[in-house]
């Protein structure tokens, strides 16, 4: 199957480009040291500099670095009738509630992305892919992402306050729950949907567990002791959620997806951390 990665090397696209036998990745060229061998195109969707996309024909294409509706928009211009399938990876953000209503779509949304913006965002994009491909489009919805190569906040800064070990303010409550799913199963969903060549929206989810429980976890694999303590909420810490999104962390993986088990992705991103060039000293954005 020839698939086109808009990105290929990032968190998930990375996970995405492992699986594939024949992909093309569009991207800046900011990791060519990644996947030798591979097929490449130089261009960059900020700048909206498709011109690299003008030849070629692949089965399908794997978005997973659009956020606002006109990079879909001018992707699937510069890629004309020259494309099988469109994927179009989106978010968790785009559901209004633990239901499956949607937010309303914002087709205006401006750099930066906020937690206002971001889930609208990407509604409208997946509401462009569908107006172009129709049955031929396939979204595909992940709660939190986590695993080796995130840089993003998330699992790794849980994991990383783990090693550290010791007192650990949480800006919440520990018995909030949390959901996160295991990047190689996103990228599994992903290839299995183009394999079969499913349309339609799906979810990509993985074990539910508690702040608590997942500070456990982490702390069992970098063998250290932790004593969470709740401080007042003030401050930022990754996978803290205000109580309404509570009863949004319990979502149902889709039909044929693998489940990682929670304590094996907290091992590898700790195997991750641990080699990277980063270290275990990199503190966690805002």
């Amino acid at each position: 199957m020839r698939v086109l990665l808009l990105g290929g090397t990032g968190f998930v696209g990375r996970a995405v480009t492992d699986l594939l036998d024949e992909p093309t990745l569009f991207n800046r060229g900011t990791d060519d040291n990644l996947f030798p061998g591979v097929e490449r195109r130089r261009g960059d969707r900020e700048t909206g500099d498709y011109a690299s996309l003008a030849t070629g024909e692949w089965d399908a294409v794997v978005d997973t670095t659009a956020y606002y509706p006109w990079q879909v928009r001018q992707a699937m211009d510069a890629l004309g009738d020259r494309v099988g399938r469109y994927l179009f990876v989106s978010s968790h953000a785009v559901f209004a509630g633990a239901g499956p209503d949607l937010r309303p779509a914002d087709y205006d949304a401006a750099p930066p992305l906020t937690n206002d913006n971001y889930g609208p965002a990407k509604v409208a994009c997946e509401q462009e892919v569908v107006a172009r491909f129709g049955a031929r489009a396939t979204i595909v919805r992940p709660v939190k992402v986590a695993g080796p190569h995130d840089n993003q906040n998330g699992l790794t800064d849980w994991v990383r306050a783990a090693v550290r070990g010791g007192r650990f303010e949480l800006p919440g409550d520990p018995a909030q729950p949390v959901q996160l799913v295991d990047s190689r199963d996103l990228a599994r969903l992903v290839l299995s949907l183009l394999t079969d060549d499913r349309g339609g929206a799906h979810t990509a989810a993985g074990p539910s567990t508690d702040l608590a429980g997942l500070m456990a976890l982490c702390a069992a694999a970098a063998g250290t002791e932790v004593e969470i303590v709740p401080v007042a909420e003030e401050s930022y810490f990754p996978l803290v959620k205000p109580r309404e999104l509570w009863d949004t962390q319990n979502r149902s993986p889709a039909e044929g997806q693998t489940v990682t088990l929670l304590e094996t992705t907290v091992r590898d991103v700790l195997s991750w951390i641990a080699g990277s060039s980063t270290g275990l000293s990199k503190s966690h954005g805002s």
